[in-house]
This record gives structure tokens, sequence and C-alpha cells, in this order.
């Protein structure tokens, strides 16, 4: 492999290049080892003289540090320098006393040119006040960053080749990514489709069972001894809902004329009458039935206030419904309360024909076998969509990997400058 890989790296003679998907990882390995190798050769020599540069630079800056003014300079400048100096140095040191670490010559690089524009900064700042005071010494300062700077230029070549290849390379890695990972996902896909389908299948093979046992229980001999069950439930309930509709008559009818009496006890301040009267209103017109005890005592003190005022004329009885009642009430607030009596009455065997019906095995499998079909119609449901987002989204990926496959072949033929054609030689 190391032999067939060094004779891809060799003078590029040959006009194609063939690569199995296998080889790609070990070859792109190769070619960034052997750009590192020919980086670290290619900058021993500038980053020698720059650290020789940068030596000589703070040599200067130290004997700086201890030399004297022009004696010809102004007294005023000679001031300004002598407060400038300090300053000067400090920036100085500051910029050159960055570490730079040759083992790794990008951070080398990057440490170096942060120097070299710290000891610019502190030329073009505070230096820029020494320049008379201090000629000779700042002439030789902006030479040794001059000297700095050209070596600097010198690996910034380098480093720019380097930092190509570099670039190249690190795109043809994520170009063969792309492409393993729509592979894998697209492999993945098939045994997901695989799971869905096996899953649908057994979905709809409960579905045909649910619906052949729920025809043959439909079938059963034993519901037809239901029909009079269900006929003596059905004639409950319509007894159930005339006895509703005989008492909900007979309450309205009673509460209007109560209401009337009502309204003329408020005017006689008669509070006793109001409030018994109130109380009939109440549980008259409450939207359940009454219960018969209560009731029965309420219409038998209510009654005699409303009829009372019937008799003196204070109350007109406008329709036959209230002249009826109200003519022989005792009679029709007993039958008040026993419509009450027996609307309960009714209602209980109606739930109890209703849950006798319900606890019939046939009847309750059915229930269940219906409850269950809805249930797996659901999950049905839910695997078709997520099968139709499956196939969507392998037609996708199938579609994306002849292009990604393309843009792989371009990031090689850009990264070695031959052209390069992909075998499938082996798995990604």
């Amino acid at each position: 492999m190391l032999k067939f890989l060094k004779s891809l790296l060799g003078s590029g003679t040959e006009k194609k290049i063939s690569l199995t998907f296998e080889e790609i990882p070990a070859y792109l390995n190769e070619r960034e080892t052997t750009a590192q190798e020919t980086l670290r050769v290619e900058v021993q020599e500038p980053v020698r003289a720059i650290k020789n540069a940068l030596a000589g630079l703070q040599l200067t800056v130290n004997n700086l540090s201890g030399a004297d003014q022009d004696p010809e300079t102004h007294p005023k400048i000679k001031s300004i320098a002598k407060n400038s100096l300090p300053l000067f140095l400090r920036a100085m040191n500051s910029s050159l006393a960055k570490e730079l670490p040759e083992e790794d010559p990008e951070v080398f690089y990057t440490a170096a040119v942060e120097s070299v524009k710290g000891a610019l900064n502190a030329v073009r700042g505070q230096g820029r006040y020494l320049q008379v005071a201090f000629p000779d010494e700042m002439k030789e300062t902006r030479a040794g960053i001059d000297a700095v700077g050209r070596e600097i230029n010198t690996m910034t070549k380098t480093i720019g080749r380097y930092r190509e290849k570099a670039g190249q390379i690190a795109d043809t890695r994520s170009a063969y990514a792309a492409l393993v990972a729509a592979k894998e996902e697209l492999e993945h896909s098939q045994g997901k489709e695989e799971r869905l389908r096996a899953r649908l299948a057994e979905i709809s093979g409960r579905l045909e069972q649910i619906a052949l046992e729920t025809t043959k229980l439909r079938a059963d001999p034993s519901l037809s001894s239901l029909d009079a069950e269900r006929e003596r439930s059905a004639a409950l309930l319509r007894q159930r809902e005339e006895c509703l509709r005989h008492y909900t008559s007979l309450s309205m009818t009673m509460s209007h004329v109560f209401r009337k009496a009502e309204k003329i006890a408020v005017k006689k301040h008669l509070s006793k009458e109001v409030h018994l009267l109130k109380d009939a209103m109440e549980i008259l017109s409450d939207h359940e039935v009454a219960e018969a005890e209560p009731c029965a005592g309420i219409l038998a003190a209510a009654g005699p206030v409303a009829g009372q005022m019937i008799a003196d004329g204070d109350i007109i009885l406008k329709n036959r419904e209230e002249r009826q009642v109200f003519s022989d009430f005792a009679r029709y607030s007993g039958e008040v309360t026993g419509l009450c009596t027996r609307f309960y009455g009714l209602e209980k065997e109606c739930r109890e024909a209703e849950e006798g019906l319900l606890s019939h095995p046939v009847l309750s499998r059915i229930e269940a076998l219906g409850r269950e079909k809805e249930q797996q119609e659901a999950m049905q449901k839910r695997e078709e969509d997520l099968l139709a987002e499956l196939l969507n989204r392998r037609k996708e990926l199938e579609a994306s990997i002849p292009d990604l496959t393309e843009a792989l072949e371009k990031k090689l033929e850009n990264m070695i400058g031959e052209t390069v054609q992909l075998q499938a030689g082996g798995p990604v």
C-alpha cells in the first residue's frame, strides 16, 4: 500500500489515477503526513532566521534602555523622550517575549507575526517620540523589525502553500465523509424498510383476523336470543322518555303559576310565602328530575299559597293546563311526585337492561375487537407514514450519490492535479 501511495505522490507523470473507496482514507492520511513533513523541512531556515532576527532586535532594545540621548536634542523633546522611553521599552519587550514553539510551524508563524505587529505598533506609537532623541538606536530598531518581516514574508509563502494543500485535503475528507454517510444511510434504510414492511404485514394480518372474527360473531346464533332483550330495553327507554315529557309538562305549568304568585308575594312583603314559592320553582326548574320525597313536601307547602291567591283573584289562570292543574292541585302534585318515583325506577331498569346486553359474551367480544381495530388502524397509519417518508428519503439519497461521487472525484483531482477515477474496489 505504501509503495502504491508513494507512486501516487511521485512526479505526476500518470495521466489518470484510479482509487478504490477503501484506499481514500489511507491516501489522504499519507498525503497529509507528506505535506506536514514538507512544511517542517521548508520552514527550518526561515524559523532559524526569524529567531536570530528577533534576538538581534531584542539586543537593540536592551541597548536602547541604557543609551544616552543626542546632546543636541531640544530640551522639550528630551523631556518627552524620557517619559516615552519606558513605555516604548515595555511594549517592545512584551512583543518580543511571545513564545515561539518551533515544533508547530503554523503556531510559530502566527506568534512571530503577532510579535512583529506589536513591535511595529510600539515604533509607531511611543517610538515616534524617540526618533530625534535616539536616532541611531531607533534606526537599528526599525532595521531589526524589517529583518524579521522579510523572513516572515519568506515563511508566509511556505505556510500559504501548506494551508492550500491542507485545505484541499480537508475538503476531500469532507466530500468523502458525505459520500460515506449517504451510502451508509442508504444501506441502513433497507433494513429499516424490511422492518416497517414486516410490521405492516403483521398489522394487516391482525386486521383481517379481527374482520373475520367480527363477522363470525355477528352470525352467532346466541345473538338472536337478544332480540327480545333489545326490544325490552328500547321499550323501557321509550317509557322513560314519556315519563320525562309528562313530568316536564306539569312542572313547567306549576312553575309558571308559582312565578306569578312569587311576584305578588314580593309586592305584599310576604317573606315566608316568597321563600316557599322560590323553593318550589327551583326544584321544578332544575334540569334534573326532582327526588319524590323533597318534591312532595315543597309542593304541599307552596300549592296552598298559590291556590289562595287564585281564589282571591290576584292570579288569573289563562290557559287550560293551568286551570286543570290548580283546580285539583293535590291530585296533580301527587301525580308529579309519582312521576319522579317512576322516572328513577325506569332509569334504573334501562341501565340494568343495557348492562345486561353489554355483558353478553359475544357482544363484549365484538366491542373489544372494535377497540382493537381502531388501535391497529392508528398504528397502520403511523407505520405507512414512516415508510413513505423512508422511501422518499431513499430516492433523495440514490439521486445524491452520483453527485457526491463526482464531487469527491473533483476534490481529488484538484488536490492531486491529475484525472481521478474512483473504483468500487470495496465497501466505503
